[in-house]
């Protein structure tokens, strides 16, 4: 287990990151990612705590890991691994999509299904094995890439004008594989140790250049880490922007310029079909979308306490028709977590793993991709203007002349002045800041496009079940019957 300072001392490792057309020479330092990158020590000093050692440690081997390493055998295994989820999911609200829980729980559903690597190549299953030990005994932050530039989705990789827009495979030798081009949405990868590359995407017949995944470290020679704009760069106040300002963690294309990657670090070469299998024939899939539902359920519970501090900061929690509003939302909020508890309990084995139920999952999937959008309009709704009129910066409240009209225009029966308008403040941030906006889009899309999770659904309904009852009502009387019945009336 490392400490948050272990983390971001490891992170001083020379990687190539970019932004505002210019290198940036210590990310742990720089604006646009201090206070993102000093979030994450803190889950690791929270993990590394000895007071939760039960909570956010199992025994391994090679001595205590983290949790988010942890391969359940049982349900209870499985139920306590949550439990530590979502106490490091509540140290930011839900709102570290990509915190280091996610990919290793790819990693370690991929692991579970050792036996598809075995069956597909012995040297390559070995690398997986290694590399999933490796990265639970030195507690490592990945982040992935998993997604093409979108470029021309009319045809595939090998059909793009630039051969190298997608990363494939340049030449290979006894040592390892060298690859070049682009690979997307490296979301966490500025505050990550590795990251893993590969593509979830369906390739086509002579995409095989492209049909790769592997591990490597952020600071691998020649990988380039194309940062989008900071929202935390323009944040300078945690009080005027208490998300943004300290959980904002970025999103980046990452550039292969001729990488080098050793064997020992590849799990799947130039094979379309356990490029697929290692996410959908594994638990991986699964196991890292059930890590994201359970930080979403985090989220949306955070939400949902704003609504009500909302009605309660405005003086109108009494009011019928926002009690109905709240209700909704109580409703809605309950959903999300029976779905997590749902996929738990219907559960099954994968060999000595127990593994959430894929129905579930991707029917919550589908489901809060509609619901996130809306819990947001709704928030805005109960507050009005209040999010919006509010003192510019908290340079206001410093000068005593503009905090004595700041306390007579921002009342409330609830709060003093100055509580309101923190609270507000954070309720934009949430809800109508550029940061929420990335962020509903992120909800949006990070399990696919809408069309994509409501297929996975489609695949994975039991539809004998559905069907078979059907046909035992249609069996169960015939049309002969009847016009016998008929006649002798």
């Amino acid at each position: 287990m490392k400490t948050g300072q272990q983390h971001i001392a490891g992170l001083r490792d020379g990687r190539a990151v970019f932004i505002d057309g210019r290198r940036v020479d210590d990310t742990t330092r720089h604006p646009a990612f201090r206070n993102a990158i000093q979030s994450v020590g803190k889950l690791f000093d929270f993990a590394a705590d000895e007071a939760n050692r039960e909570l956010m440690t199992f025994a391994t081997p090679a001595g205590r890991a983290n949790r988010i390493w942890q391969l359940p055998e049982t349900f209870q295994e499985l139920r306590q691994r949550r439990t530590a989820l979502e106490e490091w999911g509540g140290l930011h609200a839900g709102f570290l999509g990509r915190a280091p829980d996610h990919v290793a729980s790819c990693i370690a559903g991929m692991y579970m299904g050792l036996d598809q690597f075995e069956a597909y190549d012995k040297d390559r299953a070995k690398a997986l094995a290694d590399y999933y030990t490796y990265a639970r005994d030195n507690d490592l932050y990945l982040t992935y890439v998993i997604i093409n530039p979108q470029a021309d989705r009319s045809k595939s990789a090998a059909q793009q004008k630039d051969a190298f827009l997608t990363t494939g495979v340049v030449d290979q030798d006894a040592e390892g594989i060298t690859v070049r081009g682009a690979k997307m949405l490296a979301t966490g990868g500025i505050m990550a140790d590795e990251v893993f590359v590969t593509c979830i995407q369906p390739l086509q017949p002579g995409d095989e250049p492209y049909a790769l995944s592997f591990a490597i470290p952020m600071n691998s020679k020649g990988l380039q880490i194309l940062s989008r704009k900071s929202y935390e760069a323009s944040s300078q106040s945690v009080f005027d922007n208490p998300l943004s300002s300290r959980f904002d963690e970025n999103d980046a294309v990452l550039y292969f310029d001729d990488v080098k990657v050793p064997w020992d670090r590849i799990f799947v070469y130039k094979n379309l079909e356990m490029c697929q299998k290692q996410f959908h024939a594994t638990p991986a899939h699964v196991y890292q979308n059930y890590q994201a539902m359970v930080r979403l359920s985090v989220k949306v519970r955070f939400l949902i306490g704003m609504a009500r501090r909302i009605a309660e900061t405005n003086g109108v929690l009494g009011f019928p028709q926002v009690r109905e509003t709240l209700g909704q939302l109580a409703a809605e909020g309950g959903m999300v977590d029976a779905f997590v508890a749902a996929m738990e309990i219907k559960g099954t084995k994968y060999g000595r793993y127990y593994v959430p139920d894929r129905h579930t999952l991707y029917a919550a999937q589908t489901l809060t991709q509609q619901l996130y959008s809306k819990i947001l309009n709704t928030l805005r709704e109960l507050a009005g203007g209040g999010m919006i009129m509010l003192p510019s910066s908290v340079q206001d409240l410093a000068n005593p002349e503009i905090a004595a009209l700041v306390e007579k225009t921002q009342q409330s029966p609830a709060a003093s002045a100055t509580d309101k308008v923190k609270f507000y403040k954070l309720a934009w941030d949430a809800v109508g800041s550029e940061f929420a906006s990335r962020h509903q889009q992120y909800e949006m899309f990070y399990a696919g496009a809408t069309f994509v999770t409501k297929n996975h659904s489609f695949r994975t309904y039991d539809w004998d079940a559905a069907g078979g009852l059907v046909t035992n009502m249609l069996s169960s009387y015939e049309l002969a019957d009847e016009l016998k019945t008929s006649q002798a009336a």
